[in-house]
C-alpha cells in the first residue's frame, strides 16, 4: 500500500467551496469514514456554530475546532477529513494536517462561494454582518496564505459538477508525492 493511501484525505477551503459534499463521495469511493470538523465541534458541544460564535465568540469556536482537528489528524485509521474554513489560520492545525494527510484545497470564486452559501446564511456567522460575496471576498484575501501554506493540492471547484470535483481530487490525491 502507498504511503498516500495511508494518509487522511484532507479538504480545506472556504465555506460552500464544497468540503462536506465533496468528502463524504470521496469517504465512499476510498472506502474510508468521513468526518466534518464543524459537525464533531456540535456534537462535543451540543451547540450549533452559529450558537457557538453567539455566546462564545470565534476564538472559543477556534479553540474547539483545534481540538476537532487534532482529534481527527490523531485517528490511525486514514479518514476524508473536512476541515472548517477558518481551521487554517491556526499554525498548529496545518501543520498537523500535512503532516498526516495529504491536504487539498478546494478553491473558488467568491461570487461562486456566495451562490452556494446563499440558501443558508443563518448558519453562517462570518457572514451575518455585511454582504455574503464581500466578506467572501475579503475572506479569501485573508486566508489564501494559509490555504497555500497547508496545502499539498488545489483543486478549483468553479464550473465543476460535484462528481467532476471528486475525480479531480482523487486523481490529484493518486497523483501526489508527499
Amino acid at each position: 500500500m502507498s504511503r498516500e493511501a495511508q494518509r487522511h484525505l484532507v479538504l480545506i477551503g472556504l465555506m460552500g467551496a464544497g468540503k462536506s459534499t465533496v468528502g463524504e463521495l470521496c469517504a465512499q469511493q476510498l472506502d474510508r469514514p468521513f468526518v466534518d470538523t464543524d459537525r464533531v465541534v456540535e456534537a462535543n458541544t451540543g451547540r450549533s456554530v452559529a450558537e457557538i460564535f453567539t455566546s462564545g465568540g470565534e476564538a472559543t469556536f477556534r479553540s474547539l475546532e483545534h481540538d476537532a482537528v487534532a482529534d481527527a489528524c490523531a485517528s490511525p485509521q486514514p479518514l476524508v477529513i473536512s476541515c472548517g474554513g477558518g481551521a487554517v489560520l491556526d499554525p498548529e492545525n496545518r501543520a498537523q494536517m500535512r503532516a498526516t494527510g495529504v491536504v487539498v484545497w478546494l478553491r473558488a470564486s467568491p461570487s461562486s462561494l456566495a451562490a452556494r452559501v446563499q440558501h443558508n446564511l443563518p448558519d453562517r456567522p462570518l457572514l451575518a454582518s455585511t454582504g455574503a460575496e464581500q466578506e467572501l471576498e475579503r475572506l479569501t484575501e485573508l486566508r489564501t496564505p494559509a490555504y497555500e501554506g497547508a496545502a499539498h493540492i488545489v483543486v478549483d471547484t468553479d464550473g465543476r459538477t460535484v462528481a467532476d470535483t471528486v475525480d479531480a481530487v482523487l486523481a490529484e490525491v493518486e497523483r501526489c508525492t508527499v
